[in-house]
Parts: structure tokens; C-alpha cells; sequence
């Protein structure tokens, strides 16, 4: 089976990250490899059955459990890596995306990279011809992030860094700047002067006194059409005969601020 084909014949080639599902709570992100075998408490499954078999295929444990194939999900993935900081949660993923009109060819820079979560996300939006630009302090989260994207192979379209970001960038003619840090406010006026003209800054904060500090900063700085947002989530059960909203949900995580570059006359 040519690996050229994968788009066309939809199927597991040896070497793809698949999620094997059991539920919707009940998820395995796993590498396909002959020989190997992923144990859960339903069974022992040969990985090496699963190349070839086409996406949504059934497969039995050796219990007689029936699992799923599914193609690897980025959100899933994230939730397995190994973190050292709070990642930002997926909800929050598509507005700082939207907001930040991050698309394929992008240059993006990320001040504050911590276990790599979000770096992950905007790599696999602007790859592969785009680039992003991750600028973090602490050496040992930088050293787990790039663990983390090595097993998802986007490290290719992704620039780690030591540095504080509060000093200045290395790069210029930026698109779009994505800021998770604690003082964000320190950095902006570096930000302006990397961004093209009309170009985005995408701030992620947990507080109300933050938001205040982050949008006189950007005022401050020749920032325009400035938006802060939240977003809450909450599940629907769709149990037959008893739809009704779950009696859980994700709540606030942060506030998503989001501001364009004015040229200066």
C-alpha cells in the first residue's frame, strides 16, 4: 500500500498517530507499529492488526471488546502530553484562530510557549508553509513542548526560543502575535513594532484586572478595533427520549483579547 495513496484509500499506514476509542470519554492516542500492543482494562489490542483497515473501522480486543479507528485528533493528542504549565483548553483554540486570522502561510509569533498546546494548534494551521515563532523563559518547558510536537511531526514549521520577549524579537513583518503570559502588557509595544500594518495581537488572560491593563496597554501602543471575549462551553445530552443540556460544563478558562495594528502617520 503506497503511502501517496492516503488521502485516496482513507486507511492506517504503519507510523500514523490513530485514536482508538471506546466511548466518547474512553480515548487512546497511540503510534501504529507492528509488534506493539496498546493494554487497556477492556482487553490487549495488536496494533499491527490495525494497518491498513480503513478510518471508523471496528477492531476487537482480546477480551471481545469492540474499539474504534479514528484518524489522530489533534485536542486528543494535546490532552495526553506531558505538561508542565496549564494548557489553554480546545474551546478557546478556534477564536484565538479566527481572531487572529491565522491561516496556511502564516507568521506567527507565540510569547509564552509552556507545554506546547497551542503551539501545536497554530503549527497545524499554518503548515507547512508558514512558520511560528515560539519565545519562552524557562528552559525546562521549552524542552518538554518540543518533546510534545516531535510526536505529532510539526516541529518543522515550529522556531523554539530562550528568550524573554519583553526584550524584543528576533523576527519582523509578523501577521499575527498570540500572547499567554502573566504581564502581556510588557510586551505589546515589541509586538507593535513586529507586526505588519493591520496585523493582529491575540491576548489570553484568566482576569478581569488583566483585560483592563492589556486594552490601555494596546491603546497606548496604536492598537485599534479592540474585542474582548469568553468563551463557555456545555455539552447537550443526547441520550434518546432525555435531551436535555449536561449538568457540567467548561466554564470560564481565560478572556480572549483581540486588537489590529494602526500604521502611525
Amino acid at each position: 500500500m503506497e503511502k501517496d495513496n492516503k488521502a485516496a484509500n482513507n486507511r492506517v499506514f504503519e507510523g500514523d498517530y490513530v485514536t482508538i476509542a471506546l466511548d466518547q470519554k474512553r480515548k487512546w492516542v497511540v503510534r501504529i507499529e507492528k509488534g506493539k500492543e496498546l493494554h487497556t482494562h477492556k482487553g490487549v489490542i495488536d496494533l499491527g492488526n490495525i494497518i491498513g483497515l480503513e478510518f471508523g473501522s471496528r477492531i476487537k480486543s482480546s477480551g471481545g471488546t469492540v474499539f474504534y479507528v479514528f484518524r489522530h485528533s489533534l485536542p486528543e493528542a494535546i490532552y495526553k502530553f506531558k505538561r508542565a504549565t496549564q494548557i489553554v483548553y480546545p474551546k478557546d483554540y478556534g477564536l484565538i484562530l479566527i481572531f487572529g486570522e491565522v491561516v496556511p502561510g502564516s507568521r506567527v509569533i507565540e510569547v509564552g510557549v509552556g507545554s506546547g498546546a497551542l503551539t501545536a494548534v497554530i503549527a497545524t494551521y499554518v503548515g507547512p508553509s508558514g512558520r511560528v515563532y515560539g519565545y519562552e523563559i524557562n528552559e525546562k518547558n521549552l524542552k518538554i513542548a518540543e518533546k510534545n510536537l516531535e510526536k505529532l511531526g510539526i516541529l518543522d514549521v515550529v522556531e523554539l526560543k530562550i528568550k524573554d520577549a519583553t526584550e524584543g524579537f528576533d523576527e519582523k513583518n509578523i501577521d499575527t502575535a498570540i500572547v499567554d503570559m502573566g504581564d502581556p502588557w510588557e510586551v505589546i509595544p515589541k509586538v507593535y513594532n513586529i507586526l505588519l500594518g493591520g496585523g493582529n495581537i491575540v491576548v489570553f488572560v484568566p482576569t478581569f484586572n488583566q483585560i483592563e491593563r492589556v486594552v490601555q496597554s494596546l491603546e497606548e501602543n496604536n492598537f485599534g478595533f479592540i474585542r474582548a471575549v469568553e468563551c463557555l462551553l456545555r455539552d447537550i445530552e443526547v441520550k434518546r427520549g432525555a435531551i436535555r443540556p449536561s449538568m457540567r460544563m467548561i466554564g470560564h478558562t481565560g478572556f480572549i483579547i483581540h486588537a489590529k495594528k494602526l500604521v502611525k502617520h
